[in-house]
C-alpha cells in the first residue's frame, strides 16, 4: 500500500516553538512520504536520530546524485554549487575534508579567537555607549559573525555589505526571488574565483589562503575546488551563526534561570551551549536531499533505490529514544551529541569557529551586562518569516 504523501511548507514560525508537523511526523510517521514548495515529485523524511544517522554515513545514500535534479525544496532556486564539498559523497568528499580541516585546526581557530574577542568587544563598547534600549541583533547578532568570517577570510570592508546581500538573496523562499537568486549566486561566484586567485599567486595569513597552502601529501584544493570552499564559508559562516546567535540570547533574555548559571559559573559555558545548540530549532524543515542508490529500510518502511530522502536534525534532536525529556531544557544533559552541525561526511567543517564565536559573544555579553534584560515584552520580540532560517528580526533590550 502506497504511503499518504504529505505536502510540507515547512513554513512555521512562532518565536522558537518546535514545529508541530516535525514533531507529529517523528511520533507517529518516522519515515514519511513528503511533497514541498519547489522540485519535483515526492521525497521521504527520515527524523528519528538512528535512521538519520544512517542516512548520512551509510554509502547506500549518496548527495552527489541530487546535483543537476530538480530536487524537492524550501527555496525556489537551489542553493547547492554543483562543485561544492557539501553535495561530495566519500571518498571524493573525504580528501577535500582533510585538507579543509586543517584550516580549522585547534592553532588557527585560537588565533582567530583573539580576533573575534576584538570584534566583540569593539561591538559591546558602540552599544554600551549608545546606551540602552538597544538593539542586540543590530548591535551583536548581525555584525559578529560577518565581522568575523571576513577577518578570518581578509574580505576587504568594502565588499561585505554587497557580499551578505547577495547571501541573504540565496536563502529567500519567495518563488518570485528565483531570478535574483541565479544573479546572487553567480556574483558570489565570480567575487570568490577572483579574490582566491589572488590568495594563491600571494598568499597571507588568512584562512582563504591557508586552505590555498593546505596539503594533504600530494594533495591541495584546486582552484575551483578553493573558490567555491570560500563561497560556503563565507555564507554559513555568517548567517548560521548569526542567527544561533539571537536564538541563544532570546533563550538566555527568556529564561534568566539559565543566564544566573552562566553568570556565576562561566566555565559552564560549553557544555551549556551544547545543549542549547541541541534544543533550540534554529532553522525550518530540511536542507540538501541524498538519493538511495538501492532498496534500504528504515524503521520498517522500504525506500527503493533512486527515491529523494530528506533528513530532518531538527528532530533529530528531539528524540526521545535518545534524549530523555528532549522538550526540556537540561543544564547537566549528557546524552549523545546533538545534530545541529549536521551529522557524517557533511557535519559542518565550520562548527570550531562557529562554537568558538558564539562562546566568546556570549561569554563577553554575560560578564559585561550582568543586568541584562528585554526592553519589551517577550510576544513582541518580531521573528524572521521569509527565509529557511529562524531568528528573531530584533532583540531591544536594557541594563
Amino acid at each position: 500500500m502506497e504511503p499518504d504523501v504529505r505536502t510540507c511548507p515547512f513554513d512555521f514560525a512562532q518565536a522558537l516553538e518546535f514545529d508541530p508537523v516535525l514533531e507529529q511526523l517523528l511520533t507517529e510517521e518516522p519515515v514519511a512520504r513528503i511533497r514541498m514548495p519547489y522540485g519535483e515529485g515526492e521525497a521521504w523524511l527520515v527524523t528519528r536520530y538512528e535512521d538519520v544517522r544512517t542516512v548520512t554515513t551509510d554509502r547506500r545514500f549518496s548527495r552527489s546524485a541530487v546535483v543537476g535534479r530538480d530536487y524537492p525544496r524550501m527555496t525556489p532556486e537551489p542553493i547547492i554549487q554543483a562543485e561544492a564539498i557539501n553535495v561530495m559523497d566519500p571518498p571524493a568528499s573525504s580528501r577535500l575534508r582533510s585538507l579543509i580541516a586543517k584550516g580549522f585546526a585547534p592553532r588557527h581557530v585560537d588565533r582567530m579567537r583573539v580576533r573575534t574577542q576584538h570584534v566583540v568587544d569593539d561591538l559591546l563598547d558602540r552599544m554600551e555607549r549608545q546606551g540602552p534600549p538597544a538593539d542586540l541583533v543590530e548591535h551583536m547578532a548581525s555584525p559578529l559573525p560577518m565581522t568575523t568570517i571576513c577577518e578570518v577570510l581578509d574580505i576587504p570592508e568594502a565588499d561585505r555589505t554587497q557580499l551578505r546581500r547577495n547571501a541573504w538573496t540565496m536563502m529567500g523562499v519567495g518563488a518570485s526571488g528565483r531570478e535574483a537568486a541565479v544573479k546572487a549566486k553567480a556574483e558570489l561566484r565570480a567575487y570568490f574565483d577572483t579574490l582566491t586567485a589572488q590568495r594563491r599567486a600571494n598568499p597571507g595569513d588568512d584562512l582563504i589562503s591557508t586552505l590555498a597552502l593546505a596539503r594533504d601529501g600530494d594533495e591541495i584544493l584546486g582552484d575551483e575546488e578553493l573558490s567555491v570552499m570560500a563561497m560556503v564559508l563565507l555564507i554559513t559562516g555568517q548567517d548560521t551563526t548569526s542567527y544561533e546567535l539571537g536564538n541563544i540570547s532570546y533563550t538566555l533574555l527568556t529564561r534568566p534561570e539559565v543566564a544566573a548559571v552562566l553568570r556565576d559559573k562561566p566555565e559552564r559555558l560549553p557544555q551549556v551551549m551544547e545543549e542549547l545548540l541541541r534544543f533550540i530549532p534554529f532553522r525550518k524543515g530540511v536542507g540538501i536531499p541524498r538519493v538511495a542508490m538501492e532498496d534500504v529500510t528504515l524503521s520498517g518502511v522500504t525506500i527503493k533505490a533512486g527515491d529523494m530522502v530528506h533528513v530532518s536534525y531538527l528532530t533529530a534532536n528531539r528524540d526521545e529514544r535518545r534524549f530523555e525529556r528532549s522538550g526540556e531544557l537540561d543544564l547537566d544533559r549528557k546524552s549523545p551529541p546533538h545534530m545541529t552541525f549536521g551529522w557524517g561526511s557533511h557535519h559542518c567543517l565550520g562548527a570550531p569557529l562557529a562554537a568558538m564565536e558564539l562562546q566568546v559573544a556570549l561569554g563577553s555579553l554575560l560578564h559585561r551586562f550582568p543586568a541584562l534584560t528585554l526592553a519589551v515584552p517577550k510576544e513582541e520580540v518580531p521573528w524572521n518569516t521569509t527565509s529557511i532560517w529562524r531568528y528573531p528580526t530584533s532583540l531591544p533590550v536594557k541594563w
